[in-house]
C-alpha cells in the first residue's frame, strides 16, 4: 500500500471549484447524521437535524423489532431496503413523530443513542481533522468561502464552505464489482488493503469502531476513510470492541462480505484467518504510539 503520508495539506481556494456551480449536485448517498451530494470530483455534505437524526433512530429500532418477528427473509430485506425507501419511512416517521407527544417517541433509549450518536460523531470528527489532515488516508479537503449550490431533491440548495474530493466507489462496492468480473486475486489484493490501512490508522493513535466497508472509499489504487464518526482513541472503548472481535468467528460476516464471498469460502477463510491475527489486542497494542514506546 501506498505511503500513509502526503505532502498536500487541506487547501484553502478563493472560489469554490467551478462544477459545484455549474449544474445542480446529484444525492449521492446519506447516513444517520449527514445527505451527501455530488459533481464528477466533488462532494458537498448537509448535516440533518437533530429532529431527522431521531427520526432515524426510531425507524430503525421500529425496523430492527420488524426485522425479528417478520417471517424468513421479509425482515432481513426489510433492514436492507434501498435509499428512497428508508428516505420514504423516515418522512412517514417524522410526520407520525409531530402528532405523538414527545414523550412517547422520545424514550429514554432513543434520548441515550441520540447522544451517544452526536458525541461520537463529534469526537471522530475532531479525531480525524487533527490526526488524518494531510494523509492519503483521507479524500482532499479544500474549503473556501460560502457558496451557494443546487442540489437534487429536498432542500434544492446548500450553502456550503467546504467540499471533499470524490472517491471512485465505496470498497464494498469495488469488492462486489471484483466478485462479479471473477477477479478474485485483487479482490485478495484490496483486503489486504484494508488490514494495512487499519494498521496505518493505530499507529495514529486512531481506531474505528464502525469499520463497515461502506464507510471506505476507492481513489486509485488506496483506501480512504469515509465517515468519521466511529473514531475513537480511547483505549477503554478500544478493548471493548476488541473483546467482541474475539468471539466473531466469522469476520467477513460482521463487515458485510457475506454475499459477496458466498462462492469462494476459501478466501472467505483466509481473510478471516487475517483478520483475528491482525485485529486483535496484542497486534493493536503494537501498533498503538503510546503503548508500542513502553
Amino acid at each position: 500500500m501506498a505511503p500513509a503520508e502526503s505532502p498536500a495539506e487541506p487547501v484553502v481556494l478563493a472560489h469554490p471549484p467551478e462544477e459545484l456551480l455549474q449544474a445542480r449536485l446529484r444525492r449521492l448517498g446519506e447516513g444517520i447524521g449527514k445527505v451527501v451530494y455530488a459533481s464528477d470530483h466533488w462532494v458537498v455534505k448537509r448535516e440533518r437535524s437533530p429532529f431527522e437524526v431521531a427520526a432515524l433512530i426510531v425507524l430503525w429500532k421500529a425496523l430492527r423489532k420488524g426485522e425479528r418477528l417478520l417471517p424468513g427473509r421479509l425482515g432481513r430485506r426489510l433492514i436492507q431496503r434501498p435509499a428512497l425507501q428508508i428516505r420514504a419511512l423516515r418522512l412517514l416517521t417524522q410526520a407520525s413523530m409531530l402528532v405523538v407527544p414527545k414523550s412517547i417517541w422520545f424514550t429514554t433509549h432513543v434520548r441515550q443513542m441520540w447522544r451517544l450518536y452526536h458525541a461520537r460523531n463529534l469526537r471522530g470528527e475532531n479525531l480525524a481533522q487533527q490526526r488524518l489532515s494531510g494523509t492519503r488516508l483521507i479524500p482532499q479537503r479544500v474549503t473556501f468561502p460560502p457558496a451557494r449550490v443546487r442540489v437534487g431533491g429536498w432542500p434544492g440548495w446548500l450553502t456550503v464552505s467546504e467540499a471533499t474530493q470524490r472517491v471512485e466507489s465505496t470498497l464494498h462496492r469495488r469488492l462486489a464489482d471484483l466478485a462479479a468480473a471473477g477477479r478474485w486475486a485483487e479482490l485478495e489484493t484490496w483486503l489486504n488493503r484494508f488490514l494495512d490501512l487499519r494498521r496505518a490508522g493505530w499507529r495514529r493513535g486512531l481506531f474505528s469502531v464502525d469499520a463497515h466497508l461502506k464507510n471506505f472509499g476507492v481513489i486509485g489504487e488506496r483506501i480512504v476513510l469515509l465517515d468519521a464518526g466511529g473514531l475513537t482513541n480511547r483505549w477503554g472503548e478500544i478493548e471493548s470492541k476488541l473483546a467482541f472481535e474475539e468471539v466473531v468467528s466469522q469476520p467477513h460476516i460482521q463487515l458485510g462480505l457475506g454475499p459477496i464471498l458466498g462462492s469462494r469460502p476459501d478466501i472467505a477463510a483466509r481473510f478471516d484467518a487475517q483478520w483475528k491475527s491482525t485485529v486483535n489486542r496484542a497486534v493493536v497494542r503494537l501498533h498503538w504510539p503510546e503503548l508500542a514506546a513502553r
